[in-house]
């Protein structure tokens, strides 16, 4: 979507979701522990030195709502095998918890920078007997902890940990990062590793191409179309031309491969011409944590959220502040006008290995009566491009009007279809003139719901009969055009609040005015079926909390307990699966005979499982207790011969 509004951003903060508040990018501390002067490192390889290894990502690869700030190395579908120190230094910070890196260790080494190492199964040495010692003091599993500086010494090649999936990990693999002094990721596969084999260069699989204003056309449409491309001796093509006109701008679906590994990775650099000039260039060569959900202004996050594609916008989109382009350029935008345009992209990934995609728009002037239109399933449809509202109309039998009326307000507009063809009539409302509250055709209408228009980079808060909406400054990334709506049934209030298609870069509060009255366990929950707990609060017949989503919200009561299920309980261990079938579980916790008894917990697999401080055995009575976020325990409880 193109502003209206001059977008200012401010960095934001990713978070990693966890019981308790902490991050896995804060920056480490660092000191002179290894004296005034820097020293030059070598690092060697982490896992399995000396031998091949595979990669199952790369820095820079295109993440959901992030980033991949490392390398993710495969270790062999494997848990306990052992990971190594890159280099000497000592252990600036390490990490347990359920979420995110999982347990992770970092490493403050004589050069000024960090090696980070997630998803670990385990800690080795000294550093491990120190954690265990601290989760036992302040009776968590979840620990954060910064070390006196230079208490835990490693030196390079001593074992560190075992490779594990703990974390948001979804298979074992070792996360690994190197950061410089700045708590920047670099591209670890800058250093030179021989246990990485890269020779195959990047694959291209489709190019989109986009309508940046309402007199833009793509094979004489508005909007934005994808187009598979073609394998042609050393790069990809499409083998005919597009017809094209106007403002356009390109995005494209493409990955990296390493050797022997099928693992889609990562592009750190993409450079697109137009008529043998650069318009557009990409480079991911540092990735600063402070900004790193700004990707998804990198991405075409519509067809992210609809078809789970990752298009890699070949433009600098309103919003987009990320210092990974040359601000010399056009930012990828190319008006088509008399003359065809030939566009190439060249791909190359970190080692070096390089993709050409080549295309040719063909300029062809808008025509009202158009043949390549697709027919329509339903009566009328609509979408929201840019700042335009487009929509689709079936035709009836005589309908040579080609008009729909814009009900906005109390007051009445008649709009002209932008083009047709006997299938199809299609009208572009600019939403910047006109934001109605439903749109009719003589055989059809539809409601839009828009409550109003929300300009980015303002602190701002909008009004409505029964909703409050607060946005920071850097809530957004371009303007929204606001929809909502309500329903109330039998069975639930749902709120309508914007659209799960529209990315937010920040919280926003959200105050909703509710119908009914609600008991002690209610909470907020996004989505219908599949929930998401959002909480939230109640006072005076509304309910306040906070999202970075949009969507349907629903106000549920969570009675029921969370299910703990044995899986055994001896004097060897204590292994659990808990799980909650609605607002989550919140908390737990184990005793042996009144004594606090560590659990680590996976999430991912529910799986709780004791952890001892000395190697006694399990032995007499032993509880646990789980609870949700509504507030509801349950109890088991056992005596351990």
């Amino acid at each position: 979507m193109r502003r209206c509004w001059i977008l200012k951003l401010s960095s934001l903060l990713l978070t990693v979701v966890s019981f308790r508040a902490h991050s896995q990018f804060d920056n480490p501390a660092r000191d002179s522990a290894f004296g005034e002067e820097k020293k030059t490192v070598t690092y060697r390889f982490p896992f399995n030195p000396g031998q091949p290894n595979q990669l199952a990502g790369t820095m820079g690869e295109l993440r959901s709502n992030h980033f991949h700030a490392g390398i993710d190395i495969r270790t062999q579908n494997r848990v306990g095998l052992p990971i190594l120190a890159a280099a000497e230094g000592y252990v600036s910070r390490v990490t347990s918890s359920a979420f995110g890196y999982g347990n992770v260790l970092y490493i403050a080494h004589p050069n000024g920078q960090t090696t980070v190492y997630g998803h670990l199964d385990q800690f080795k040495g000294a550093i491990a007997k120190h954690v265990l010692e601290k989760q036992y003091e302040r009776k968590s599993f979840e620990i954060d902890l910064t070390p006196e500086r230079g208490a835990f010494k490693v030196n390079a090649g001593d074992t560190i940990g075992l490779s594990g999936n703990t974390g948001g990990s979804n298979g074992p693999h070792l996360h690994f990062e190197i950061r410089n002094e700045k708590n920047e990721a670099i591209n670890p596969l800058r250093f030179g590793f021989k246990e990485i084999n890269d020779n195959r260069a990047p694959i291209a699989q489709k190019i989109a191409l986009r309508t940046l204003d309402a007199r833009a056309r793509i094979n004489d449409r508005f909007g934005r179309f994808e187009f598979y491309l073609v394998r042609e001796g050393n790069g990809y093509v499409l083998s005919q031309p597009i017809l094209a006109h106007g403002r356009i701008a390109v995005e494209l679906l493409a990955h990296d491969k390493v050797d022997a590994a099928h693992f889609r990775c990562g592009i750190n650099h993409i450079e697109l011409r137009a008529n043998e000039q650069k318009v557009f260039e990409q480079k991911i060569e540092t990735i600063n944590f402070q900004t790193t959900r700004q990707i998804l202004a990198v991405m075409d996050y519509k067809t992210l959220k609809s078809k789970g594609t990752r298009f890699n916008k070949l433009y600098v989109d309103d919003g987009n502040a990320l210092p990974f382009y040359d601000p010399s350029l056009t930012g990828g935008v190319v008006t088509v006008g008399a003359e065809p345009v030939y566009f190439k992209a060249t791909l190359t990934d970190a080692a070096g290995n390089q993709s050409r995609v080549s295309f040719r728009l063909k300029p062809t002037p808008p025509t009202k009566q158009v043949n390549t239109l697709e027919p329509m399933a339903n009566a009328m449809e609509t979408d929201v491009i840019n700042n335009t509202l487009i929509v689709s109309v079936k035709p009836t039998p005589g309908d040579t009007a080609r008009t729909i009326t814009l009900y906005e307000k109390g007051s009445m507009h008649t709009a002209h279809a932008a083009y047709y063809s006997a299938q199809r009539q299609v009208f572009l409302i600019d939403l910047r003139k006109h934001l109605p509250d439903s749109v009719a055709a003589p055989h059809a209408s539809v409601a839009t719901h828009f409550a109003g228009l929300v300009p980015p980079g303002l602190a701002y808060t909008f009004y409505s009969d029964w909703a409050e909406i607060s946005f920071r400054p850097n809530s957004l990334y371009d303007t929204l055009y606001l929809p909502l709506a309500k329903r109330t049934s039998e069975a639930a209030e749902v709120f309508t609040v914007g659209t799960s298609l529209s990315p937010l870069q920040s919280e926003v509060k959200v105050k909703l005015k509710t119908e009914r009255s609600y008991g002690p366990k209610a909470a907020v929950y996004l989505g219908s079926g599949a929930y998401e707990y959002r909480g939230g609060t109640f006072e005076n017949g509304y309910v306040t909390f906070d999202t970075r989503d949009w969507g349907n919200f629903t106000i549920l009561e969570d009675s029921i307990p969370p299910t703990v299920y044995r899986i055994r309980c001896t004097p060897a261990s204590a292994r659990f699966r808990i799980r909650d079938n609605l607002s989550g579980i919140a908390k737990y916790e184990a005793n042996i005979n009144g004594e606090w008894l560590l659990m680590s917990y996976d999430y991912k697999t529910g799986i709780v499982q004791s952890q001892r401080k000395d190697k006694r055995p399990l032995k007499g009575e032993f509880i646990l207790r789980v609870t949700d976020r509504a507030g509801n325990t349950n109890t088991y409880q056992q005596q351990i011969p």
